[in-house]
């Protein structure tokens, strides 16, 4: 059944091909270019085949450039690649409520609910190295679980420190593991650019500081699932923001988990119930200036209590014909009503 949109559903075959044509009684033309007559939308899960595709010709425009092809693609004259921030952060969880860790070797007691075991942590991981060799320049370093364009974001928070291994070594002596100690790195490895490789190096740069992460990498699927029923310690994850305010972000990663229908993927065990109360008086806060206010004072207190860590966000590339310029959008969805087509 077709809509009101600006294009109708020509055929479907699941995974395969998908073929549109404009249609003839959209209401908005006339406030949209409509100079794509036929849209034919193609799956190509092999990244090398998404890049072969655009290359001999068979597809005009590539969403999902693999990072490791962005810069070669940007250097071929016969394309065009247009890239920008995406509305997706990614950081790793810790759970710091646990009194015992379910995939750590340390038994009677929690190592991630010393605060000085989170900030060694955080000193092992060397972001500008994540971005260099496993996200071949795509990614946007940060400290902050929040993308710059999202309500509530501040330089501030987003600044990051250099690596120290010898101050996190001294921290987590200090904190009574001199010699680190073991534990599980939950990661998705099909979701996120690069994701599992993201956690490996988190796992290298944690044994650097006596800490051995061991990666176990699984399904999205399998993943979420994990971390909505909390049965995981340290994990990578990623959250986007559709609201472009951080009281999504409270809502659903910070507040009290399952506390007045709040808190479904806080898998971190983190509990503050003046956070709480303040993350619950968002919704009816009128007037902006003490909205704005009370999300500083939210950041101020999660960014010291530091249940999660902000590794980078993502940068989403799209590689084209010439004959195109489409620009990214933060939520990663081309209006094809709005392209327009460059003639010879």
């Amino acid at each position: 059944m077709n809509g009101t949109g600006p294009f109708t559903l020509v055929s479907r075959e699941v995974d395969v091909k998908t073929v549109m044509k404009q249609n003839p009684s959209y209401w908005g033309k006339g406030t949209a270019a409509m100079q794509v007559t036929e849209l034919t939308y193609l799956p190509i899960k092999a990244p090398a085949t998404r890049v072969a595709a655009l290359l001999s010709g068979e597809v005009d425009l590539l969403q999902d450039v693999p990072a490791q092809d962005v810069e070669r693609l940007k250097k071929d004259s016969k394309l065009r690649v247009t890239d920008g921030p995406e509305n997706r952060s990614i950081f790793l969880g810790l759970n710091l409520g646990a009194k015992e860790l379910k995939y750590a070797d340390v038994k009677g007691k929690n190592p991630l609910a010393d605060p000085r075991v989170r900030e060694a942590i955080n000193l092992a991981i060397d972001r500008d190295a994540l971005k260099r060799a496993v996200m071949r320049g795509q990614s946007i370093p940060s400290g902050i679980i929040a993308p710059a364009f999202v309500n509530g974001y501040e330089k501030a928070f987003a600044a990051y420190g250099k690596p120290d291994v010898a101050r996190a070594k001294k921290l987590l002596a200090d904190a009574g593991y001199p010699n680190g100690f073991g534990i599980t790195l939950h990661a998705p490895n099909d979701r996120y650019v690069n994701d599992e490789a993201i956690a490996t190096a988190v796992a290298g740069f944690l044994g650097r500081i006596g800490i051995k992460a061991t990666v176990n990498a699984r399904p999205i699927a399998i993943h979420s699932s994990a971390i909505n029923s909390a049965d995981t310690d340290f994990y990578l994850f990623g959250w986007g923001v559709p609201t472009y305010d951080s009281a999504y972000i409270f809502d659903y990663l910070i507040y009290s988990r399952g506390k007045d229908g709040r808190g479904p993927t806080n898998a971190t065990g983190y509990s503050n119930p003046t956070v709480d109360t303040q993350i619950a008086s968002l919704a009816s806060e009128a007037d902006k200036a003490k909205r704005n206010k009370t999300i500083h004072d939210i950041w101020t207190t999660v960014q010291k209590d530091r249940p999660y860590i902000a590794l980078h966000d993502q940068v989403l590339s799209y590689a084209q014909q010439p004959k195109l310029n489409v620009k990214p959008n933060p939520e990663n969805t081309v209006f094809f009503k709005n392209v327009t087509i460059q003639k010879k």
